[in-house]
C-alpha cells in the first residue's frame, strides 16, 4: 500500500503517550500514592505501565491492592496530580503542528482518553490545543466510563449526535466507521478502535511494551510524530 492516498474524515486521539509525554507527572503521583500506603517505589521506570490504562485497575493489578486500598490510592494520586503532576507533562515535538494541519485539511478531531475528562481539558488548555478538537472525552471522577471502549463509544456519540438522532443511540447507521481512525500508544486504544470497526493506528513512541501494538491488531504503527504526519496527511506507509 506504499504511496496509496489515505483519507480519514474523523480521527480520535488518545492523550497520554500519544499527544503528550506525561511520565514525570503520572509516575510521581503514583509514587506519592504508594507512599501513603507504606509502599516505597523509587524506580519511576517501573511505573510506566500506569500510563494508559484506568488508574484504579493499575493499582490493583501491579500492587495487589484490594478495592478499598485502590480507592484510597486513586484519591492520594489525584491529591498530587491535580495541581502538580498534571503540569509535569510535555507535548511531543511537532504534535501541535500536526493537529493544526489535520484540522486545516478538513479532518474532524477528537480526544478519547481514560483520564478523567476534567483533567484532559485542563491539559489541552495548558498546551493551547483545545481549538483543534471538536470533542473531548475522558472518564468520570467516580471511575465510570474508564474503559477505552466506553470512551470511544462516548466520543462517537458526541461527534455524530444531532437534533434528529438521540444522543444515547449507538451504533448509528450513518456513522462512517470505515473513514474514522483511532490513534493511540497502548493495546487499549487498539481494542477500543476495533470494537467499533475504526482504523486502529498505533504510535511506537509512547508506552506500549515490545510487540504490544502488533499483537493487539494495529493496522499501522507510526514510529514518530513525523511518521504519523506522513501517514495521516499524505497516506505514506
Amino acid at each position: 500500500m506504499n504511496g496509496e492516498k489515505r483519507r480519514y474524515t474523523h480521527i480520535l486521539f488518545d492523550l497520554d503517550g500519544t499527544l503528550s509525554d506525561p511520565k514525570a507527572g503520572i509516575t510521581g503521583s503514583v509514587q506519592y500514592a504508594l507512599k501513603a500506603l507504606g509502599i516505597e517505589e523509587p524506580d519511576a521506570d517501573k511505573l510506566e505501565p500506569f500510563i494508559g490504562p484506568p488508574l484504579k485497575d493499575s493499582f490493583r493489578e501491579f500492587y495487589g491492592l484490594d478495592e478499598e486500598q485502590a480507592d484510597f490510592a486513586v484519591q492520594k494520586y489525584r491529591e498530587r496530580f491535580k495541581d502538580q503532576g498534571i503540569f509535569e507533562n510535555t507535548l511531543y515535538p511537532g504534535m501541535k503542528e500536526l493537529l493544526k494541519r489535520l484540522k486545516e485539511a478538513g479532518c474532524v478531531l477528537a480526544v478519547a482518553s481514560s483520564k478523567p475528562e476534567v483533567f484532559v481539558n485542563r491539559i489541552l488548555h495548558y498546551f493551547d490545543i483545545c481549538d483543534c478538537f471538536k470533542v473531548v472525552v475522558g472518564s468520570e471522577l467516580d471511575g465510570t466510563r474508564s474503559q477505552k471502549e466506553e470512551v470511544v463509544a462516548e466520543a462517537l456519540k458526541r461527534l455524530f449526535a444531532d437534533e434528529n438522532i438521540p444522543y444515547e443511540s449507538i451504533p448509528y447507521e450513518n456513522i462512517p466507521y470505515e473513514s474514522i481512525a483511532m490513534v493511540g500508544d497502548r493495546k487499549f486504544d487498539i481494542s477500543g478502535a476495533l470494537e467499533f470497526g475504526l482504523h486502529p493506528i498505533g504510535v511506537a513512541y509512547g508506552y506500549a511494551g515490545e510487540g504490544e501494538l502488533e499483537a493487539a491488531g494495529a493496522e499501522y504503527i507510526a514510529q514518530s510524530v513525523e511518521d504519523l504526519d506522513l501517514f495521516l496527511l499524505q497516506g505514506k506507509m
